[in-house]
């Protein structure tokens, strides 16, 4: 690099070495400029301007949004760029409702932190007084509009990284706001529960839905066997929240603290991921050798199975029937601990310690409850848990390390890394590695699977068997790779895929760190748990090894069908009746699903092609036509409805014959 490539900023000299903006090169230099709407994975937004910088020549311009230039002289902190900074937080307090004191954001508020840090202590701006309804419909995020400071954070996350676009702008003005489609709660709309918005929003418009009051009273009640599980991603975040650094594995205290807290058994979901690769591992083999289904889709991330039932059903057959770890080691424990206890089903309380909020969503599946009680009752993420341990006065960092109960506590290096990106693949490939070749393999690092990068493939030949494999994290990029597979261009046999980048380390439900590398600390503390683990491969797990023998036989066997799988199924993107509702109700009604799987499958032709019959026909005053969102039928498109008829797989012709019967022709 040439010695003259460089930008001095408040009198330092500091090398251009590819930094895409002048921000990232600021903050190379030590110098930590406010933002709120920068995220460096997103698009350059430059909406709050508190990144403003004096350039020698220019003048104020935002850092965000400049391209470093060699020779250029900056200055950071200027009397005008520090009034101005105040300036603008003035005009976003008055804009915000400050209920500071019980505002669910509580010290991860950016615009409360800003305002101490660039000492703004008065507001010369008026109020402006909104009083918006709180969204609560949803079991994962609480939407509160009264303090969106419009930003544009969750609208870009949720369709650059997440490719789903739940959320966007609506209104002009004073009156814009961010806000779901049709202005509808986020529960009736495709919003996948992952909760990465609540991550990037810098106040409390955003938040994580709470199940803590819920599982405080489960503690305190004597007639409740309160079992708490423990994800693998939590480990190693849950100490961020009490000063030790990302990636140190804090499992010991966790489950230390949540004895003293009053759970009765605290298990590991680690456990349970060794056993869905049991599971797992032995439906790809069939499917491998059967040629059925290909390729087969994990099912370990509650986002992605929604985000598919919702945008590529068609491909529902294709997920794994594997219930997630969470929900495994629900129905386990309510399946065996009350004949162990000599306790109902009813009267144990299972709650799941997680980094992700779509796990809020599984847990209350219709799918996975049984004798009308749910498998998994709670779920909190691992910044809920760090709120009740605040709560109730525990000092976290003086706990002394504990282990689980067995024998649900026992798990290897395979269960661990699930909470990795590459994790689920790489632990599938020691158990049927394996077992294509017959042989044990002692090197059980899968480099090729680990990494960073949003899609990753490989592909193996295990002793003439070859199986190609994607690793995808994040929803844009698995839209990406789903629509390559549909239109042919993109093959595999296996396809793990995480909603959150980089997996369940980064997690909705996880601290909020300042550290920009927290994530990649948190993976590292996953694969060095693996390492200094004695066995790393699930089928090496001796516990697992004795639930086969005394409860479910073989893997995929009747019983562990009954406890361990389930089927998926389309799901309607949007909760809502006719688009176009009828005028008059004595006319036929004929609905025509636009859901996606439908609306690929001819369905906005088909709409076409029955408006041209009806208006030849003159059958306006007899017929009411319109579109709908999804009959969840979605692999059977087009579907039309007419009347109580459902018609799958609807052409002109089978439309028409209906018509003419209910009309009476």
């Amino acid at each position: 690099m040439k010695t003259n490539q460089t930008v001095t900023v408040d009198n330092k000299v500091v090398p251009i070495e590819g930094e895409r903006n002048l921000l990232e090169l600021i903050r190379k230099a030590g110098v930590e400029i406010p933002t709120f709407c920068y995220h460096s994975e997103m698009s350059i937004y430059g909406a709050c301007r508190l990144c403003m910088v004096d350039v020698e020549g220019m003048g104020m311009v935002p850092s965000c949004s400049t391209v470093p230039r060699a020779g250029m002289v900056v200055k950071t902190s200027t009397p005008e760029i520090r009034e101005t900074r105040k300036m603008i937080l003035e005009l976003l307090l008055a804009s915000h409702q400050g209920d500071c004191q019980t505002c669910r954001k509580g010290d991860d508020c950016r615009l409360l932190a800003l305002a101490n840090r660039l000492g703004v202590r008065d507001v010369r701006f008026k109020k402006k007084g909104r009083n918006l309804p709180l969204d609560l419909s949803s079991p994962s995020i609480a939407r509160d509009p009264n303090k969106c400071i419009l930003c544009g954070d969750c609208v870009r996350m949720c369709s650059e990284i997440q490719g789903v676009g739940a959320i966007g702008f609506a209104g002009r003005g004073a009156h814009s706001i961010v806000t779901p489609c049709f202005n509808r709660e986020i529960a009736a709309v495709e919003c996948i529960d992952c909760g990465q918005c609540t991550k990037v929003c810098p106040t409390g418009a955003l938040t994580i839905k709470s199940d803590t009051t819920e599982v405080f009273k489960a503690i305190q009640s004597q007639d409740k066997y309160v079992v708490a599980a423990i994800a693998p991603a939590v480990r190693v975040a849950i100490g961020e929240e009490f000063g030790l650094d990302a990636g140190a594995n804090a499992v010991g205290k966790t489950i230390a603290t949540l004895r003293m807290m009053g759970f009765d058994a605290v298990y590991d979901v680690s456990y349970s991921a060794d056993l869905t690769i049991m599971e797992e591992g032995t439906e790809l083999l069939s499917r491998v050798t059967s040629g059925e289904n290909l390729p087969m889709f994990t099912s370990c991330c509650p986002g992605w199975v929604k985000f598919m039932e919702q945008y590529y059903s068609d491909f529902a057959s294709n997920l794994s029937t594997c219930k997630s770890p969470q929900q495994m080691l629900g129905a386990l424990v309510k399946e065996t601990l009350p004949d162990a206890i000599k306790k109902d089903r009813k009267d144990i309380v299972f709650v799941s310690i997680m980094p992700c909020t779509a796990k809020k969503f599984e847990a209350r599946r219709e799918e996975f409850k049984a004798a009308d009680s749910p498998d998994v009752d709670y779920v909190i993420t691992t910044h809920e848990l760090a709120l009740l341990i605040r709560e109730q006065g525990i000092v976290f960092s003086e706990m002394e390390p504990e282990a689980f109960d067995m024998p649900y506590g026992f798990n290897t290096g395979g269960g661990v890394i699930f909470g990795n990106s590459g994790g689920v693949s790489e632990a599938a490939i020691r158990f049927t590695g394996e077992k294509l070749t017959g042989k044990k393999n002692e090197d059980y690092v899968i480099r090729e699977v680990r990494g960073e990068d949003g899609v990753r493939e490989v592909e193996y030949d295990f002793s003439g068997t070859k199986l190609k494999m994607a690793v995808v994290s994040g929803l844009a990029n698995a839209r990406t790779v789903m629509n390559g597979i549909r239109d042919g261009s993109r093959s595999y046999d296996f396809v793990e895929v995480m909603a959150c980048p980089g997996g369940c380390v980064n997690g909705g439900g996880q601290p909020v760190s300042v550290d920009r590398l927290a994530r990649k600390k948190r993976t590292e503390g996953l694969y060095r748990t693996d390492k200094m683990l004695q066995l790393h491969k699930p089928q090496e797990n001796p516990y697992i090894k004795d639930l086969y023998d005394n409860l479910l036989g073989v893997p995929n066997s009747h019983k562990a069908h009954e406890l361990l799988h389930t089927n998926y199924h389309a799901r309607s993107r949007i909760k809502s009746d006719r688009i176009e509702q009828p005028a008059e109700t004595d006319k036929l009604p004929v609905s025509i699903c636009f859901g996606t799987g439908c609306f690929i499958r001819g369905s906005q032709k088909l709409l076409s092609q029955l408006t041209s019959f009806i208006a030849g026909n003159e059958l306006e005053d007899r017929v009411s036509l319109g579109a709908t969102f999804c009959f969840e039928q979605c692999d059977k498109g087009p579907v039309v409805r007419i009347g109580d008829e459902t018609i799958t797989h609807c052409t002109r012709v089978k439309a028409v014959e209906a018509l003419t019967e209910k009309l009476h022709l």
